[in-house]
């Protein structure tokens, strides 16, 4: 296979990745009879674009992101897994502090926790954690983002929800996410999100990201924004150390709940 075009040789390694979900350097240098320095630099420009995941001798296929049911639904699945990711975040907020609650079931449970938090400032879109806020929290002011709801996620998006954010500064924005990678950054697949959540993020520049294992080393089709606008990452202790220390390796601060 010495004769074919780089282009080709690209595709033929993206194609054994999707079969295999790995591929190795030796294996591909013996398979298209070529040297593993030129091996090296193909999984380098594929990783660049966003195709796979660089690996120690080799590559990783990047798994997509599945689709998400109803936050409401959400909340019930591994929730005792998203408890111990809010709990171990919780330490970040300090009394006093200003903050943007994103949406989604981790940040539904994390909001519960802020009872013990005094003198708090939330901004928020999501209306379930707006309400949860003000229902359950004394010490807390609740400010929410005018938009257009998505009911699903219960969250307030579009042009009036990115009118109103540029009106507001926060010590801290904190998220969850649908899918984190090491070369893709911050994705999802709900395209309406996307405009919406780069306007919170002009927010502050300490980005907080609670998201489980099954989010992390995947990709979706919409980009929100590189992994080094993530500060600190707060997951469990399901997710690979290996794929953690090299999230560490980019400058990203990572607190493993439980340990």
């Amino acid at each position: 296979m010495d004769h074919l075009l780089k282009e080709e040789r690209q595709q033929l390694i993206l194609n054994a990745l999707q079969e295999n979900n790995k591929v190795t350097v030796p294996e591909l240098s013996q398979q298209f009879h070529i040297s593993e320095v030129t091996i090296r630099r193909d999984l380098a420009e594929l990783a660049s674009s966003g195709k796979l995941i660089r690996a120690h001798r080799g590559a990783l296929r990047i798994a997509a992101a599945p689709p998400e049911p109803p936050v409401v639904q959400r909340i019930s699945l591994d929730r005792e897994l998203k408890e111990s990711i809010a709990r171990a975040a919780l330490p970040l907020v300090e009394d006093g502090d200003s903050i943007f609650l994103g949406s989604g079931s981790t940040m539904a449970l994390f909001a519960r926790l802020l009872t013990c938090k005094k003198r708090l400032t939330v901004f928020t879109n999501a209306l379930n954690i707006a309400e949860d806020l003000v229902t359950n929290t004394e010490d807390v002011t609740v400010v929410v983002t005018g938009g257009v709801v998505r009911a699903a996620e219960l969250s307030l998006l579009g042009h009036i929800a990115e009118l109103t954010l540029p009106e507001m500064r926060v010590n801290k924005i904190i998220m969850g996410v649908q899918a984190l990678s090491l070369e893709n950054g911050w994705t999802s697949d709900q395209m309406s999100e996307v405009s919406t959540t780069r306007r919170i993020l002009e927010m502050s520049t300490e980005l907080i990201i609670l998201a489980d294992h099954t989010k992390l080393a995947r990709s979706a089709a919409a980009f929100i924004a590189p992994l080094s606008r993530v500060k600190t990452l707060v997951t469990d202790e399901q997710a690979d150390p290996k794929l953690l220390a090299m999230f560490e390796a980019q400058g990203v601060r990572v607190i493993v709940a439980g340990e």
